[in-house]
């Protein structure tokens, strides 16, 4: 059945409305799920550390025997993660990269919070499938009761694949190579969320009851970074006091699944192909705002600058190529300014939050969103748009 396409007078809404009690459900089902597992955690159906994850584990998990299983390396942030060699038949991969429930209970929270467990398995086992530039997935499954996940992805670091990061920044060639990427996902899911039910659980980042404590969020991280940067960061302070409008803003139609992000630690490039990692934070939404988010936090304010109208006639031109819309230049340039919102956002977060990046990649990142702030005059685009 081809699904029934949603325009901008689209009556349904994008996602959990936003609400105080849903907000309430969404924190008391999060903690329940945290308190929970360490209690009936053993009996459920899945593996609940990497150190669980022994031959037989893994022989259920890929639905193959595998004989042994040693660990490579691993590190902890919002999940653990781990590289795995693993022996056994032909058809078991020489190594596979995990993801797990991350170690400690506050981490696991704010991974409920935006549930991004519940997100990445989803898009493994629902839309990962049909999309090139994603690690090919070995197992992906989600327990709901304790909100336990496992997560069996191909060992990207076992091939020739290369890794940027904030203070790597990447150049135009490469940044061409990643919008023609999120073209190729964008023109697949264009405006299919009316009709097709599978699509139910991507929502927009404005109506996700959690964005009730971004206001909040967005003021205390400003308040802790006044005393450590001299960044102008205020620059942004029509944002912080309006978060709420602006962000439905943003969000107004036409729609698409987006990474939702996009920054250079979620990137890889193998044979001349760019490809996306953590698909956890999976959105819908307008392109302009997952290409602002991009390309101001994974390249140089001076590089952007000169070459962003070029590569946004590139993403325009892969859009329409890959069976999307040919979408008007000035528009998308518009919506991108606006986007450009979200990479200060996030980056002021997770600067003055701390926990989520190293200091240095975190205020290399809020530097370059507050630059973009001013040289696309983002908060004149909103406050003319409101």
């Amino acid at each position: 059945m081809t699904p029934t396409k949603t325009s901008a007078t689209d009556p349904r809404p994008a996602g959990p409305l936003t609400s105080a009690a849903g907000l309430t459900a969404h924190l008391g089902r999060g903690i329940a799920r945290v308190v929970t597992a360490p209690l009936v955690g053993r009996a459920r159906p899945l593996p609940r550390r990497i150190t669980d994850l022994d031959a037989a584990a893994l022989t259920r998990l890929l639905g193959r025997p595998v004989t042994s299983v040693s660990v490579l390396g691993g590190d902890d942030g919002t999940s653990s993660r781990a590289r795995l060699a693993l022996t056994g038949d032909d058809g078991v991969p020489a190594s596979v990269f995990v993801k797990m429930p991350a170690r400690t209970a506050a981490t696991r929270l704010m991974g409920e919070l935006g549930r991004l467990a519940d997100t990445e398995v989803r898009f493994y086992q629902q839309l990962s499938p049909g999309i090139t530039g994603v690690p090919r997935c070995h197992a992906a499954a989600f327990d709901p009761v304790t909100g336990g996940f496992v997560l069996v992805l191909e060992d990207l670091a076992a091939g020739p694949c290369e890794f940027p990061d904030t203070l790597h920044p990447v150049d135009p060639d490469r940044a061409a190579l990643v919008v023609e990427l999120l073209a190729g996902v964008h023109a697949q899911y264009w405006e299919r969320f009316v009709g097709d039910r599978t699509l139910d659980w991507v929502y927009t980042a404005s109506a996700d009851h959690t964005s009730l404590l971004t206001g909040s969020l967005l003021n205390m991280s400003a308040r802790r970074l006044a005393a450590r940067t001299d960044l102008p960061i205020e620059n942004g302070r029509f944002i912080i006091d309006n978060y709420r409008a602006v962000a439905r803003l943003i969000d107004r139609p036409p729609h698409t699944v987006m990474h939702g992000d996009a920054h250079p630690g979620n990137l890889y490039f193998r044979d001349g192909r760019a490809g996306l990692l953590d698909w956890q934070a999976v959105r819908r939404g307008h392109p302009g705002r997952e290409l602002a988010y991009t390309l101001v936090t994974s390249m140089t304010p001076e590089q952007r600058r000169t070459s962003q109208h070029e590569l946004l006639d590139t993403y325009r031109d892969a859009l329409a190529a890959a069976g999307g819309p040919m979408l008007d230049r000035d528009d998308l340039f518009l919506r991108y300014r606006q986007g450009a919102l979200y990479a200060y956002v996030a980056a002021l977060i997770t600067a003055g939050m701390g926990g989520m990046q190293n200091e240095d990649i975190a205020m290399a990142g809020l530097a370059r969103a507050v630059t973009a702030l001013d040289d696309l005059e983002t908060v004149a685009a909103l406050r003319a748009a409101r």
